[in-house]
């Protein structure tokens, strides 16, 4: 069994391929950005913050079509995404733990 650091940083390859998935798609990003109320300029300064790459990779899971495109383009089985999130940090269901 993978340990949890090598579970992380296969979930962080994920979420990035997934940044990288949704940035490049011209329908995608403006949808994106509304959503989370980030500008566009300021994704690199929003991507180093705790819970964006779980944000993007809820996003992608919250649209099925979304998810399976991306799964075919980037060859990620859809699955290991939704695994990826709840490796990711704020990526579980977890709610009652205040920072």
């Amino acid at each position: 069994m993978a340990n949890a650091a090598s579970m992380r940083e296969e979930a962080e390859s994920i979420a990035v391929k997934a940044l990288g998935f949704v940035a490049s798609d011209p329908e995608l990003l403006p949808r994106f950005l509304a959503i989370t109320g980030i500008e566009a300029h300021s994704i690199r300064k929003a991507a180093s913050e705790p819970g964006f790459l779980a944000g993007v990779l809820q996003f992608i899971l919250a649209h099925e079509p979304t998810l399976m495109r991306f799964a075919e383009e980037t060859g990620t089985p859809p699955a290991a995404v939704g695994k990826a999130l709840r490796a990711l940090p704020l990526g579980d269901d977890n709610h009652e733990h205040s920072i």
